[in-house]
């Protein structure tokens, strides 16, 4: 390995993007990607890659020289997973590296290195600076170039920091750990399984065990509980930023955003989220009733010396600082700012316990009918704290057998937009398959029953669109084929999240209606030519299946076709090739998907992913 010296141990080894350094002062921020090599005595980085015969050195940090290995705060460089690097050069400057990693993991992984490698460092100091130099200041405590370091370090190591020690060998690094990972709630969890521990918003928690990917086991700093909690409810301390605000969205889209604040019908309401256009730029998404109810979008923006504002009038360094001062003074905005009665709503559970799949029917409380189906009645129930839809399974409906060992995959697929499976119970029959339960039913009933108010509603209709296609883009990552996408098998939540159920059920189905193409429960309308003609399922059939959920979006719960018979349908779309007529108030754009959707040759049709993208596009 070039440059790292004839015997020097290569120990990591990765693109990062750093931030160019002016030892004098930091102005406007440079980021450039730099292949960075880490061996036991430095860290060095390249203008090259991995591969490449010539790589030009840029520089190097000696680990004995390091006082300091600390994440920044998420706000001060507009990018994540960024730390800091502290080291004294030869004038006995201090000097700081940023350096942003490309995940989060990542980042732990090379901060677990490096700590290691400078946990005996003499120098190591016990405090530092979460922020950096802006307008000849710290952002982070305000006070000037020269002044002490604010933020006591968040690992330790065996010795008293200060004091020389032998350098370690090998098996004494491998030894040293980071200290505690501290993370916050975002949201109230209720304990659900006896081993659990409750969150609430903002309190602070130590990881204990963090094996589980959605559970792990916590301790409450204030109270010393312990137990576990999804973790899809907290946030690392060191990374949360923005996140700890209810008006904060993320990636939330430009649609998205609208429907959250027209369903909120309050003048100023507000948030901000990731811009969708320009990569590391926040959006501002304002609601107004000037002259008739709208949604205006403001780019929050940046001078040279780093501070944001939305009008030249108020400037501020962090983002909660102008939006605190355009809660009092409007400034160019049509209205005060005014935070959302309800923020962001809380993510989806992952499950009851870790790992526990097969539940005890004793557990379930079964309530109201919600309807039934194809395959039987679906309840409302209570898995000891947690409502739950629970599908009573028709005996003979399907091959349980090779259900119930799918479900084990089924229950660990995870994401905002699919309807997530806790378990099954299958121990007595019928078989109960438990899923999240979702208030608002089926996204079919609900566009019927609000047709009057969703018709020419072009913004939320599309976001619904688009909530599905995320979910199907998920399924279609994870090589998991639907078969039975419709309006019918999608349901809608209390804030109006559309999320994709009964993937998977159709394959396991031994109704010979519903499995043959002339059968009046097969979905003929939905299927694709392909289908029809040879019982081929795949991704692009899914595809077709969406186009044709788009209509049923666009149209507010209309049949498809109209009133003709499976048979007509059959002899419409195989033998004459023809698709549906667009919908009265439907976009042209829009209508244009849908066609895609519709190519007879499934390779021409779009994956899902090129969906989103063409829309994230219009």
């Amino acid at each position: 390995m070039a440059g790292t010296g004839k015997n020097e141990e290569v120990l990591k080894e990765s693109f990062m993007t750093k931030r160019s350094q002016n030892k004098r002062a930091f102005t406007h921020p440079n980021w450039k990607e730099r292949w960075f090599v880490l061996s036991p005595e430095n860290l060095i980085y390249y203008d090259g890659d991995k591969q490449s015969g010539r790589r030009k050195e840029r520089g190097r940090v000696k680990l004995s020289e390091v006082v300091a290995v600390e994440c920044v705060d998420t706000e001060v460089f507009h990018r994540d997973w960024v730390f800091q690097l502290c080291y004294s050069s030869e004038e006995n400057e201090q000097i700081v590296l940023y350096i942003a990693a490309a995940t989060s993991q990542e980042r732990d992984q090379w901060l677990d290195h490096l700590r290691r490698l400078v946990a005996q460092n003499p120098c190591l100091s016990d405090h530092y600076h979460n922020g950096c130099i802006k307008g000849n200041q710290w952002t982070c405590c305000k006070g000037g170039k020269e002044v002490a370091a604010c933020t006591r370090v968040t690992w330790t190591n065996n010795n008293p920091v200060g004091q020389p020690t032998p350098s370690p060998t090998p098996d004494a690094r491998s030894e040293m750990m980071p200290q505690r990972k501290v993370v916050v709630a975002l949201y109230d969890y209720n304990a659900i399984d006896p081993g659990d521990i409750p969150l609430r918003k903002h309190e602070e928690f130590e990881v204990i065990e963090d094996t589980q990917e959605y559970w792990w086991k916590m301790k409450n700093l204030q109270t010393g509980v312990e137990g576990f909690a999804p973790s899809n409810y907290v946030r690392e301390k060191e990374t949360i930023g923005l996140h700890q605000y209810d008006w904060y969205l993320g990636d939330a889209t430009r649609q998205r955003a609208e429907v959250f604040l027209m369903q909120q019908e309050r003048e100023g309401c507000f948030v901000v989220r990731n811009s969708t256009t320009n990569s590391g730029i926040y959006t501002l998404s304002l609601f107004s009733k000037r002259s008739h109810p709208q949604v205006k979008h403001y780019h929050i923006k940046k001078d040279s010396e780093g501070n944001y504002y939305l009008s030249h009038n108020i400037k501020c360094q962090t983002i909660p600082d102008l939006i605190f001062r355009h809660q009092h003074n409007p400034a160019g905005l049509p209205v005060r700012l005014r935070p959302p009665t309800h923020g962001r709503h809380a993510p989806t559970i992952p499950g009851p316990h870790p790992d526990k799949w097969e539940i005890d029917p004793n557990e379930l409380n079964l309530l109201e009918e919600l309807g039934s189906g194809q395959f039987g009645v679906v309840r409302h129930g209570k898995l000891r704290n947690l409502d739950v839809a629970v599908k009573m399974m028709k005996e003979g409906t399907m091959s349980e057998n090779d259900f119930i060992e799918e479900a084990q995959v089924m229950t660990k697929l995870r994401h905002p937009n699919l309807v997530q499976l806790y378990g099954v119970c299958s121990m007595y029959r019928p078989i109960y398959i438990v899923t999240e339960y979702l208030k608002n039913g089926s996204l079919l009933n609900y566009l019927r029953s609000k047709d009057k108010v969703l018709i020419n509603n072009n913004e939320v209709l599309l976001d619904m669109c688009l909530q599905v296609c995320e979910g199907m883009a998920y399924l279609e990552r994870q090589k998991f084929i639907h078969r039975d996408l419709a309006a019918r098998n999608c349901l809608v939540g209390a804030h109006g999240e559309i999320k994709v159920g009964d993937f998977g059920l159709a394959r396991h189905v031994v109704d010979d209606e519903y499995t043959g193409s002339g059968g009046a429960k097969f979905p003929i309308k939905w299927a694709a030519p392909e289908v029809l003609n040879f019982m081929r399922f795949s991704s692009k059939s899914d595809v077709w299946a969406y186009g044709v959920l788009m209509w049923e979006v666009f149209s507010c719960g209309k049949m498809p076709y109209g009133k003709a018979k499976n048979t007509e349908v059959v002899e419409m779309v195989v033998q004459k090739g023809c698709v549906l007529d667009k919908p009265r108030f439907c976009p042209d754009n829009v209508y244009n998907v849908m066609r895609r959707c519709w190519d007879r040759t499934p390779e021409m049709r779009p994956a899902f992913n090129d969906i989103i993208r063409i829309f994230q596009d219009e």
